[in-house]
């Protein structure tokens, strides 16, 4: 069975007045239902970017200019079951918008932006069943209430009718993840979905959406900066800088046996249970590279403390290797001790 979901040599630019910013340079991996890949990188890194082209909602002056997105579809529009490459389609067309929704959905980072503040929560979820369900509204409120209520929101019966800013941002973040799955998509995009939200109703959103993937069977790309996170909830982890892929591999090799710099990196800024109160945690020297230069080989060079100034990893043109059956690494020096 081929995967659901494949990306290959994704590449996406902003042309600005300044000149081009390669948000996204060459990123692949493949996802399987009922699995979920963590995308993790710091701020600027280019994760959401990634989620938006794979929805083709890249907004202007950003436009996808190589690579693939193969999503196994179900028949749509005198389309039989097949691969289809979403690149290739109008993103203001009538089948991306029946993609939309009904096979691919997104928890956006901010609910409280992400929803129209002058339309109830529950005819937002509403429109998505009309849009994509043959549904009269009235079986679209019911569908809409019983969604309210998987999520944990009370009285959902009384939430349907309340505006968004009527709602606490958990509660607005419950009443997103239930827009995003009323139609029961088969991949779901979460962009930083907990970020916001104190650590009790953060534990709560993830158990829900592990609850909701085993009813569903939906495949995830779970994106985030907290690395707590990701162990978490993620069967594979992408971690990403600059736009590029720096390692992926399954969840417990990231975190037992990272092998790229950047990795490891993170992982030391990461307070462990053992760690002494007060204790000086550990950072990243330095910013991300200028978002208009072009780099040929790996852009972490400015910042590794590994590679003491070797022009090899300055020079040597970016690659990805393969070091075991399921893990990927790109640095040039670590590939060369392995």
């Amino acid at each position: 069975m081929p995967p659901l979901l494949e990306v290959d040599d994704l590449q996406v630019h902003f042309f600005i007045d300044e000149g081009t910013v390669r948000a996204v340079d060459g990123v692949s991996f493949s996802l399987e239902q009922g699995k979920t890949l963590g995308i993790v990188g710091e701020s600027g890194s280019g994760k959401s970017v990634i989620g938006q082209a794979i929805l083709r909602i890249v907004p202007s002056p950003g436009q996808i200019v190589n690579g693939r997105i193969l999503l196994q579809v179900d028949e749509k529009e005198n389309l039989q079951q097949q691969t289809l490459d979403l690149v290739t389609i109008d993103p203001r067309g009538a089948l991306a918008r029946s993609i939309r929704g009904s096979d691919i959905s997104m928890i956006f980072q901010e609910p409280m932006n992400s929803f129209s503040p002058v339309h109830t929560v529950g005819s937002q979820i509403m429109e998505a069943l009309l849009i994509h369900s043959d549904v009269s509204k009235a079986e679209a409120r019911n569908q809409a209430i019983e969604m309210l209520h998987r999520v944990g929101i009370p009285q959902p019966e009384n939430r349907i009718d309340a505006y968004p800013h009527q709602l606490s941002g958990g509660m607005r973040q419950r009443a997103m993840i239930a827009m995003a799955l009323v139609c029961r998509p088969r991949v779901l995009i979460a962009d930083e979905p907990t970020t916001a939200l104190d650590v009790t109703v953060q534990a709560q959103i993830l158990a829900l959406l592990k609850e909701l993937q085993e009813e569903f069977g939906m495949a995830i790309i779970f994106i985030s900066h907290n690395l707590g996170v990701i162990s978490d909830i993620s069967d594979d982890v992408l971690v990403v800088y600059f736009g590029r892929v720096m390692e992926q591999a399954p969840v417990k090799d990231i975190f037992d046996y990272p092998l790229h710099p950047y990795t490891q990196a993170l992982l030391r800024s990461v307070p462990g249970i053992d760690t002494p109160v007060r204790t000086e945690l550990a950072t990243i020297e330095g910013t991300l590279p200028d978002p208009l230069a072009y780099i040929v080989g790996c852009p972490f060079y400015g910042r590794c403390t590994e590679c003491g100034g070797d022009s090899v990893c300055r020079d040597q043109p970016y690659e990805l290797t393969k070091v075991s059956p399921e893990h990927f690494v790109a640095c040039p020096r670590m590939c060369i001790k392995l």
